[in-house]
């Protein structure tokens, strides 16, 4: 196995636990990470964290996947501690910082390889800007979900490039931008035609009656408008004879979102059966996609970015009918469902909208809001397309069995980690080619992003603490005792402490001690710890009286 093959996993539980608020990102952070500890072919796991709760939660998670392989935690502090693993891996495409902290041992000492997943935010585009003007490399990469994606990030890129080139007369390599799309554990999605029934005869759907599932974050916003799907499903079913019924699995995001897609489904589909499920766990999930005879995905919206989903009702070996929008392009073909044409504005309808929500004006969900109601997604091609669906058995089977061999033989994680694989030894060989003179390590105290505090405001005070100073310190008459005046400031409510408690009480100690004071060096001596530290313990002490 070769090392240029592996990745050290850039690891805070936050981008990888749906607990922590279920949303795309997480469930494939999750979904990732699972698939990598049980597919990838490495000597070892290296999680790269903030410190020993988060290495933990890297470990239990290894564990729960069944890993034997050694599970290595590095703290992000000594992150060129991962060698010999060459390429940190980000779960998101804003890995700016990452290169700054890189540049403390050079820029060939690893690679950095994030992944696109919702590229419409402010926060999302505003880094990609930042990208571009930190110390990133051609060693570097961004993943691009699918050639949507990739497309809207060159355009981007070239907009960026052209204003950093006009300004500076230049523009750094770009990082590789290969489409790999995301994945899932095929099995994890298998049909359980048992549980399939048993929720059918609970929501009190007939056994001859269609189901039409959807699986999402149900807001009309960030996700789909149920409108134009209720009007299609309402003319997909008329004249039919046979009775359709919609699914939604997934929860709201507030009592808006609720009150549109309940309220308008009697108005707009008043003869098709509606039936919403909140999230409950895998489980009920699988059972949702099993009750369906198809799945549906009508995304309008610029928050979506792949579609996931559509590849877990495809493993549930559902037909697919979804939008012809960005990355559903790559997931859904002509032999596993329909897209359904989409139809948008032209620069000139929208620029006021990206403008307004660039300054301030406008919220990220009114920014959404405003382009998807200007989008359409043909009713009438939904209606077609269910409709086809609904009265063709064998078309369902022969569009479910190709969706399931399209989502295990692409999309399946078994699949798609090899690829990874195969980008970071790719990436390792473009770094190794590269002279490391040419990007030599730049000092911590100034670094241009974050120079020290007491760099950027050496103005600040009228002195410093001089370096290597004869000055012998003595202690002086006190008021109240130092674990008192620790409390009183109560630095724990920060979560941070310049050091702790009993390192600044045995300095005091040192000091007492020392017949006519000392020196900072000489403490540091007799504590045998970095002169720094006590010189920290010092300036503190001189901070409350309790030394001069």
């Amino acid at each position: 196995m070769s090392r240029d093959r592996n990745a050290a996993i850039w690891f805070a539980p936050d981008g990888f636990d749906p607990k922590k608020g279920v949303n795309g990102r997480r469930m494939a952070g999750e979904s990732f990470i699972r698939g990598f500890f049980r597919h990838a072919a490495v000597e070892e796991f290296v999680g790269l964290t903030y410190g020993p709760t988060d290495a933990d939660a890297f470990g239990r998670l290894a564990a729960d996947c069944g890993v034997t392989a050694p599970v290595r935690p590095v703290r992000l502090d000594d992150a060129r501690a991962i060698d010999p693993v060459g390429t940190v891996y980000f779960s998101g495409p804003n890995y700016a910082p990452e290169t700054w902290r890189r540049e403390l041992w050079g820029a060939t000492r690893y690679s950095i390889c994030g992944i696109t997943h919702t590229i419409s935010t402010k926060a999302v585009m505003e880094g990609f800007w930042h990208l571009r003007a930190a110390p990133q490399t051609e060693w570097d990469a961004v993943i691009c979900t699918s050639r949507a994606v990739h497309s809207a990030l060159s355009v981007q890129f070239d907009l960026i490039d052209a204003h950093l080139k006009r300004r500076f007369g230049g523009v750094p390599p770009r990082p590789q931008m290969p489409v790999l799309p995301l994945g899932i554990d095929c099995d994890d999605f298998a049909p359980d035609p048992a549980a399939g029934a048993a929720l059918r005869a609970r929501l009190g759907i007939a056994e001859g009656d269609i189901v039409a599932t959807i699986v999402a974050r149900m807001s009309p916003h960030e996700k789909f408008d149920p409108l134009p799907v209720y009007l299609a499903l309402q003319q997909a079913q008329a004249g039919t004879g046979q009775r359709l019924h919609l699914l939604l699995y997934g929860n709201f995001p507030d009592g808006y979102s609720e009150r549109v897609f309940k309220s308008a489904a009697p108005k707009l589909m008043p003869d098709v059966g509606f039936h919403h499920l909140p999230h409950e766990g895998a489980a009920l999930r699988r059972a949702a996609l099993s009750a369906g005879q198809m799945f549906l995905f009508p995304i309008d919206n610029l928050q979506e970015s792949f579609g996931l989903a559509p590849v877990e009702g495809m493993a549930a070996g559902l037909p697919v009918v979804a939008s012809d929008w960005d990355g559903i392009r790559d997931t859904v073909d002509e032999a596993s469902g329909f897209r359904i044409p989409t139809l948008g504005g032209r620069a000139e309808h929208t620029t006021l909208y990206g403008l307004r929500h660039a300054g301030g004006t406008d919220n990220y969900v009114q920014y959404l809001s405003q382009n998807s109601a200007m989008t359409e997604l043909s009713v009438a091609g939904m209606a077609r397309a269910v409709r086809a669906l609904m009265q063709n058995p064998d078309l369902r089977a022969r569009m479910g069995a190709a969706a399931l061999a399209r989502a295990r033989g692409v999309f399946d994680w078994s699949v798609i980690i090899p690829q990874m694989q195969d980008l970071f030894a790719e990436l390792a060989a473009i770094r190794k080619a590269a002279d490391p003179a040419r990007h030599p390590p730049i000092s911590p105290h100034h670094m241009p992003v974050a120079p020290s505090p007491m760099v950027m405001f050496d103005s600040f005070p009228s002195g410093h603490l001089a370096k290597d100073s004869p000055h012998r310190y003595a202690p002086r008459p006190v008021t109240a005792g130092l674990a008192e005046v620790w409390a009183l400031r109560d630095y724990a409510k920060t979560g941070r402490e310049f050091e702790p408690l009993a390192l600044v009480e045995r300095v005091l100690v040192a000091v007492a001690e020392a017949a006519g004071g000392a020196t900072a060096a000489e403490v540091a001596a007799g504590l045998q710890i970095p002169v720094t530290r006590v010189e920290r313990c010092l300036l503190w002490l001189l901070k409350y009286d309790f030394i001069g």
